[in-house]
């Protein structure tokens, strides 16, 4: 059996901490704890972590920061979770490039089982990556000059630069290829993708739409992915795969 994820929970309130992370370790996982940002780094350094639940307003350095600092130098999964339950904090978090956002007061049980959620993700994403040769061909894919990798989970520019995306930007745009030409609503592309970015919420799926938007119009040229008024959107390039 394998060993049981590392959660870093990052949490200032000392009693939301300690329920939370009693009721991580009662879902399975290892819990690490810190209360401020100095904190995090420290744990950081020590210990192998496979997830970071990160609260956005702690003492110090916000989590928002923090998150831009740590996002630099790793690509760990983060959730953030914050008594600020706006659609303004919910959308940054999502700008930011965010595994997902839970708003305070949550279930624990609900916590955990978007941990679990996005470790799950994480782990198909390794399992496929380390696939044969005859797989990673088959899932080669290329629209407009760029090229896309299912097996590797790489996006590649018409001038052969590896584009970096999160997961669920790199979700949504497997999504898209797969049927272009067609018109998907928003909750259909949630659905499709699998993506878990805090709600489904027309404001959350337009500003996923809009971060790879704005990728994949980084080396010129117009995005693939055009507006369908009132409906939500379609992927006009052709698509070929190999």
């Amino acid at each position: 059996m394998s060993a049981p994820a590392t959660i870093l929970l990052v949490e200032d309130d000392g009693a939301l901490r300690t329920l939370t992370a009693r009721a991580l370790r009662q879902s399975g996982f290892t819990v690490l704890t810190a209360a401020t940002g100095a904190e995090m780094w420290v744990t950081l350094n020590e210990s192998p972590v496979n997830l970071v639940v990160l609260d956005i307003m702690l003492p110090g350095t916000s989590g928002f920061d923090l998150f831009r600092k740590l996002r630099r130098e790793s690509d760990i999964p983060i959730i953030f979770i914050s008594a600020r339950g706006s659609e303004e904090d919910r959308v940054l978090g999502l700008e930011l490039g965010a595994d997902d956002y839970l708003a305070k007061p949550f279930s624990t049980r609900e916590l955990a089982a978007r941990v679990s959620a996005v470790l799950r993700r994480g782990a198909g994403q390794e399992a496929v990556a380390e696939g044969g040769a005859e797989m990673r061909s088959q899932d080669s894919i290329t629209f407009d000059g760029w090229h896309l990798s299912l097996a590797r989970r790489e996006l590649r520019s018409p001038d052969g630069v590896i584009v970096d995306l999160t997961g669920a930007e790199f979700d949504l745009l497997s999504t898209f290829v797969g049927y272009p030409q067609r018109v998907l609503g928003r909750e259909r592309l949630m659905e499709l993708s699998r993506s878990r970015i805090g709600d489904s919420s027309d404001r959350s799926i337009d500003v996923l739409v809009s971060r790879l938007r704005r990728k994949l119009q980084a080396e010129g040229g117009d995005s693939p992915i055009v507006t369908v008024r009132g409906v939500g959107y379609m992927f006009r390039a052709d698509v070929t795969r190999s």
